[in-house]
């Protein structure tokens, strides 16, 4: 692990960060959704000043030769930014996660055990290119009781600092101390901010694979996030053609930036003839680049060649990657070999076939007859997400409140000690739940 020289503005504004923390932390429901409320109206207010940031932002990385996927996630529009600060208010809706009483027994008489969800503590959000993804992660933090430490990636700046700006000022007339958000500027901050483990409680890396490894090999502290995003959705023979055209065509095209956006169209060699000649006059109509194995150039000989690279490639981009099983398991088998664990899709109307594919694939959402797009926490009803997760502990898939605490166990007695429960003459413990 890299060791880097920590300074102290920024060991500083951490300590500020975790004090702020441990108040919000205290805070009730109806003041944190109070300042929740304020961070929407002010995002509202500063919109035309975060639209203008954000040109600023796009056209100085298109300047610096902006790969295509990375520039679509820098863009933020009216409508992504609308559907940012309805996720805002969201959240303000959404049931307090902190405070819920997970046990609650009697180990004695007068001796009670309860298990307690409170805040994590300070987030450290490392993110390229998605602007409103700070968006996300301050409301988030702030109805979970956590602080946070911002650091978006350079070609967001403009609009990071804006957004960020609106968020504070707004902060300052609600009982959350501003000092709970916190933005920094600079790429030498990000390893610096990773060896804060005496301050920081968690790291959410959003970004590519190679980002994602940096951050997990250069921390002591926990790390949340995934690394890959390649998604499959495989065409069973008993799939409805129109059905698997509409969700294909919209797992690939919708978002094809987004890290759930499929990669690889796996399809059953009974249906193949009829299938793929339609699908690729589908996508084509979307601007598709068509990637074919041997069998499947067999059906559409004008695609270009799939080799193994692209049954590893996370395009994120109009790219898709064809291929022919002869089954069910050889399908799974594919995804076993290949997938990051992130999203795979089956179309069928075979319910038994559907029930095997999503009992054996191993993968954080494993859907039926409908778009691996929707792998996203404001469609899933969490208000919005500070990422999405494929390792196998939780949380898992996309992180929203419940993701953001743990718990603590609270218990209270008169007296008691435990040499009374030893012992020849030991009592016994009554190990009751209570409401």
């Amino acid at each position: 692990m890299t060791t880097v020289q920590v300074t102290f503005p920024l060991v500083q504004i951490a300590q500020q960060t975790r004090l702020a923390a441990s108040k919000l932390a205290l805070l009730s429901t109806e003041e944190k959704n109070q300042a929740i409320h304020a961070i929407a109206l002010g995002l509202e207010s500063a919109k035309e000043e975060i639209l203008t940031a954000n040109v600023a932002d796009c056209q100085g990385a298109v300047a610096e030769g902006i790969p295509k996927p990375l520039y679509k996630r820098l863009q933020l529009d009216e409508l992504k930014l609308r559907d940012a600060i309805a996720g805002v208010r969201n959240v303000g809706k959404l049931d307090d996660p902190v405070g819920k009483v997970q046990i609650h027994r009697e180990i004695d008489t007068g001796l009670i055990l309860k298990r307690m969800t409170c805040p994590l503590g300070v987030l450290g959000i490392i993110f390229e290119a998605r602007p409103e993804a700070a968006i996300q992660i301050v409301s988030l933090a702030i109805k979970s009781g956590n602080g946070v430490i911002l650091k978006g990636g350079k070609e967001a700046l403009r609009s990071c600092e804006v957004i960020v700006k609106a968020i504070k000022q707004e902060l300052f007339h609600t009982a959350v101390n501003p000092d709970a958000v916190q933005l920094l500027t600079t790429r030498e901050e990000i390893l610096e901010l990773l060896q804060l483990d005496k301050y920081v409680d968690l790291i959410i890396p959003r970004g590519s694979n190679s980002f994602v490894r940096l951050v997990q090999e250069n921390t002591r502290i926990p790390v949340l996030g995934h690394a890959d995003g390649i998604c499959h959705l495989y065409v069973d023979k008993e799939a409805d053609i129109d059905k698997a055209i509409n969700i294909t065509v919209d797992s690939k095209t919708q978002y094809p930036a987004a890290c759930n956006a499929i990669e690889t169209l796996l399809v059953h060699n009974s249906i193949a003839s009829e299938f793929l000649p339609k699908i690729a006059a589908a996508l084509a109509a979307q601007n598709v680049e068509l990637r074919g194995d041997e069998r499947t150039l067999e059906i559409l000989p004008n695609l270009g060649s799939a080799t193994e690279l692209d049954w590893e490639a996370e395009y994120s981009d109009l790219i898709l990657a064809i291929r022919i099983v002869d089954s069910l398991e050889d399908s799974i088998t594919h995804i076993r070999e290949y997938g990051s664990r992130h999203t795979e899709g089956i179309v069928t109307e075979d319910v038994a076939a559907a029930e095997t594919f999503q009992a054996l694939v191993n993968a954080a959402g494993v859907y039926h007859n409908c778009s691996t797009r929707f792998a996203d926490g404001f469609r899933y009803g969490f208000g919005a997400e500070v990422g999405i997760s494929t390792q196998q502990m939780p949380p898992r898939g996309p992180v929203g409140l419940e993701g953001l605490v743990t718990y603590k166990y609270q218990m209270s007695g008169d007296g008691h000690i435990v040499s009374s429960y030893t012992g020849a003459n030991a009592k016994s413990f009554t190990h009751r739940d209570l409401e």
